[in-house]
């Protein structure tokens, strides 16, 4: 059995910036007071609206700057929100979607998340590749622990694909740290459940890939590793025999997609709303939702719209929901499911009316997956309208939460090759073609084609599918790169997909870094420019996670 005491030096101590120390062992800072000049009379006055709502962005950060300099553990409830592959340019273009959608230019407005008072930037490599993936990322920001890519809630010792290089490099994060600790823990996801990054929050796998018996090789398993779905549901049982002591009660909501990674590869076990004449994928015949009904028969299961709005999340215990085979869809396409999922933003609501039931308060993950592959299939439409879900998502978080005791988070694992071009006048729509200020009609490159604000360096580049919201049917057909005549093409439906430069059967994410979002307790701690395990180190001083759970196992 492992003790919880030294886990702070074995992953505080890898962090790589002062900041992450600290988290470890914190210092009260006194709170200094910083009064802001008034404008000079000799520089006259001004409306200039810009210049006002900067002046006053200033005193109210400095305002907050000074409440929340707290001592650790202030925050009764932490909510990590992750944008997968939501670049600084998806938030810009997305802002500006979201506004022009709201009839506005649209470079003024802002997301939920961008009035956030702190804001940083972390570096999102892995240690063994410059353009990282979501597996070795989420485990960066969830554990504070940099690792290889491909690679799940291990550190960078393991080799990747090897189940018994696994044994002694499993790592915890901040979701079972909580869980010990007895607040109540959530996941949502629009992606699979067994996907990258929710399952970063849960499981150890040497390979991302392994989401269910079937993708693994027979030597994995019988070396002993479990695959993520069953991990998933063993999460309880797994905790309790890693740490002494431990009582846990389990992860109380996990809502996303995925029933295909659950589910015996068995027609008689298809769900109402099966997509494939068999649904499930799992070659051990195991029926793993079965299993969770029985472990918590004081749990609801649901799989569609109908019985997600039947669950009372006053009286609700735990709350699993699996609705889709795979990826849940797309924000554009959810209206076309025939039963019905829930969006982004009510999955949201959802699990914190049922996790705010526990006076010790929550841990929440929500992941906003299908920017990620919007992105892959060079679909700014898609990306955007997933991102701006994703804002809906955090206003439902901020509505429902105080300020006071709730730390709020958004960020992104990693970004996407994505790009904004040109130079349109102001309003000019953001997914359409480039009108330069003072023109009327779109600009021509040297070869007199009209260009797109928005575009992609790599990928399937070009589609022109009209009104089709499934951003994945790009798949299709094969990659068609270089420039195409827009001429005639309106390429701010749906199904416009960008060019690219570079074909590739999918695009490749992109290795700048990206942005860190707080609000609430511990929220200043975010600024500057860090490594991407520096989220779990705030999130760790905002709640005091570790000394938390290491004074529930004494």
């Amino acid at each position: 059995m492992k003790k919880l005491m030294p886990l702070c030096l074995q992953q505080c101590a890898v962090g790589l910036s002062i900041l992450a120390i600290t988290a470890c062992n914190p210092t009260q800072q006194p709170t200094v007071e910083h009064k802001l000049p008034e404008r000079p009379a000799f520089l006259g006055t001004t409306s200039n609206s810009w210049y006002v709502e900067s002046a006053a962005t200033v005193a109210e950060t400095n305002r907050q700057a000074q409440r929340l300099a707290l001592q650790p553990g202030s925050a009764k409830n932490i909510i990590l929100f992750v944008g997968d592959g939501m670049g600084v340019t998806t938030v810009t273009a997305a802002r500006i979607f979201d506004g022009q959608q709201k009839g506005l230019s649209g470079e003024e407005n802002s997301l939920s998340f961008g009035r956030f008072p702190f804001v940083g930037l972390s570096k999102t490599y892995n240690v063994d590749a410059q353009t990282a993936d979501s597996a070795g990322t989420m485990t960066a920001i969830i554990s504070g622990v940099k690792t290889k890519i491909g690679v799940i809630g291990l550190d960078e010792q393991v080799r990747q694909g090897d189940c018994e290089s696994a044994a002694g490099h499993q790592l915890f994060t901040a979701l079972e740290l909580a869980e010990i600790a007895g607040l109540s823990t959530g996941i949502v996801s629009t992606a699979r459940l067994t996907h990258a990054t929710p399952a970063a929050t849960f499981a150890k796998s040497p390979d991302r890939d392994w989401e269910n018996p079937a993708k693994m090789p027979a030597d994995a398993i019988a070396a002993g590793c479990e695959d993520i779905a069953l991990q998933l549901i063993n999460f309880e049982r797994n905790l309790e025999a890693q740490y002494a002591g431990v009582d846990s009660n389990g992860i109380e909501v996990a809502l996303g997609g995925g029933r295909r990674e659950f589910l015996p590869s068995d027609p008689a076990a298809n769900s109402p709303d099966a997509d494939s004449a068999v649904e499930g994928d799992r070659n051990d015949q195991r029926n793993l939702v079965e299993e969770w009904s029985a472990l918590y028969p004081d749990g609801d299961y649901v799989y569609d719209q109908a019985g997600f709005d039947a669950v009372d999340a006053s009286s609700s215990q735990r709350l699993f929901g699996l609705f889709s085979e795979s990826h849940m869809r797309y924000e554009a396409d959810r209206k076309n499911d025939l039963a019905g999922e829930p969006s982004l933003a009510q999955m949201t609501t959802k699990a914190i009316d049922i996790l705010d039931n526990n006076e010790q308060g929550f841990f929440l993950m929500v992941e906003a997956g299908r920017i990620d592959h919007g992105h892959h299939a060079n679909s700014a439409f898609t990306a955007l309208n997933d991102t701006v879900e994703l804002s809906r998502a955090v206003q439902a978080a901020l509505d429902t939460t105080s300020r006071e005791d709730t730390l709020i988070i958004v960020t992104a694992d990693h970004s996407h090759v994505f790009t904004m071009a040109g130079y349109p006048k102001r309003g000019n729509p953001i997914l359409g073609k480039v009108v330069d200020v003072g023109s009327q009609t779109p600009a021509l490159d040297a070869d007199g084609l009209p260009y797109t604000t928005l575009g992609y360096s790599n990928g399937l580049g070009f589609r022109d599918l009209g009104d089709q919201a499934n951003a994945d049917m790009a798949y299709y057909s094969k990659p068609l790169a270089g420039r195409q005549d827009l001429t005639a093409v309106d390429t701010e439906a749906q199904g416009f997909h960008q060019e690219a430069l570079v074909p590739r059967s999918s695009e490749t994410h992109g290795g700048e870094d990206v942005a860190i979002y707080a609000i609430g307790p511990g929220a200043h701690l975010v600024t500057g420019s860090h490594e991407q395990s520096i989220v779990f180190h705030v999130m760790n001083y905002a709640g005091n996670l570790v000394e938390k759970a290491a004074a529930a196992l004494k």
